[in-house]
């Protein structure tokens, strides 16, 4: 018999495949559906850094209008005027936890440091298990360096650790001129965990009526590849554990991914398209071949096909257009 279970963050988990944060993660009916299913953990649906500090300015502005305030009100609401945004988010953490036995792991989506890291504290009292910051930053801004960019990165870390007394992951993207070297120093700040990646909307134009229209949505299966890259550039190099996302449809992907050195997959538009159900199809894909391939756990494979351990390393880098479309099969 096979053994599914595996750790992340720190978490012991059935099986190593995730429900990540989206739609489909945002009621308990839902994440019971899930747990149902065989889901070895599950993200909640992201709260928004700037839905609460949105709230947070419309207090702020109230409060302003009253001149016989003492200093420590002001103080005061600047601490605590987000309960009203997370109170539908603290109940579905506590229902979550009080209806399921796996992992629950919060989602941030966040682009600063200011202000918001202190709910980390009511997030955690509330019973989560992790928290994922999903860090949103395209460096499209002109007037920032990329230093500057990636300077956020550790400033949001550094005042969410202040917090934290719960496993924190880093759900970031690949927009980076020296992502590898990126990678390796986010996993030194003592973190537990990196995501690789999150995934932007693509922009459409609609010709008819002049407007730009997000596309792509849901993945694709082709999407896989630049994860499956990325986790195997990076296994053994990092001080914290990979969790592969994006373009993981089916459990020949899970697979994969793991055999480039994640210990986890996310996974989130497949379940869109083929209903929870599919958590069931891929761990039976995913037992079947461990016990075809005589492997009794995930740690047995875990890596094997990651940069360092195949034989022409190159492959994960090289783009290998020459080979394709040359025609000379002798190039490598």
């Amino acid at each position: 018999m096979t053994n599914l279970k595996t750790t992340y963050l720190g978490l012991n988990l059935r099986n190593p495949i995730i429900a990540s944060s989206s739609g489909l993660t945002n009621t308990v009916d839902d994440i019971k559906e899930f747990a149902k299913n065989g889901i070895g953990a599950v993200v909640l649906k992201s709260i928004f850094e700037e839905d609460i500090r949105h709230e947070l300015k419309e207090d702020m502005i109230s409060m302003n209008m009253h001149t016989d305030l003492y200093p420590e009100n002001t103080e005061f609401y600047e601490n605590y005027t987000h309960d009203d945004t997370l109170t539908n988010y603290l109940r579905l953490i506590r229902e979550s936890k009080k209806n399921v036995d796996i992992p629950i792991i919060a989602s941030i989506n966040c682009v600063t440091a200011n202000k918001w890291p202190y709910y980390v504290k009511t997030l955690q009292e509330a019973g989560v298990d992790a928290l994922e910051l999903n860090i949103f930053i395209l460096p499209s801004n002109f007037d920032k360096t990329s230093q500057q960019n990636e300077k956020m990165y550790f400033d949001i870390i550094r005042e969410v650790k202040k917090y934290a007394k719960i496993p924190i992951t880093l759900k970031i993207s690949y927009y980076s001129s020296g992502l590898g070297a990126f990678i390796q120093k986010l996993s030194k700040t003592g973190i537990e965990g990196l995501v690789l990646f999150n995934r932007f909307y693509s922009p459409d134009i609609d010709i008819k009526n002049f407007e730009i229209l997000p596309t792509h949505v849901i993945s694709s299966p082709q999407e896989l590849a630049i994860s499956l890259r990325w986790i195997g550039i990076m296994y053994n190099r990092v001080d914290c554990d990979l969790a592969a996302s994006t373009g993981i449809h089916n459990g020949k992907a899970v697979i994969k991914q793991i055999l480039a050195g994640a210990n986890v997959v996310q996974i989130a538009s497949t379940f869109y398209k083929n209903g929870k159900g599919i958590v069931k199809d891929m761990l039976a894909d995913l037992s079947k071949w461990m016990e075809t391939n005589n492997f009794k756990k995930i740690s047995d494979f875990r890596g094997i096909l990651s940069q360092e351990k195949i034989k022409n390393p190159a492959v994960y880098e090289r783009m290998q257009f020459m080979k394709y479309f040359s025609g000379n099969t002798t190039l490598v």
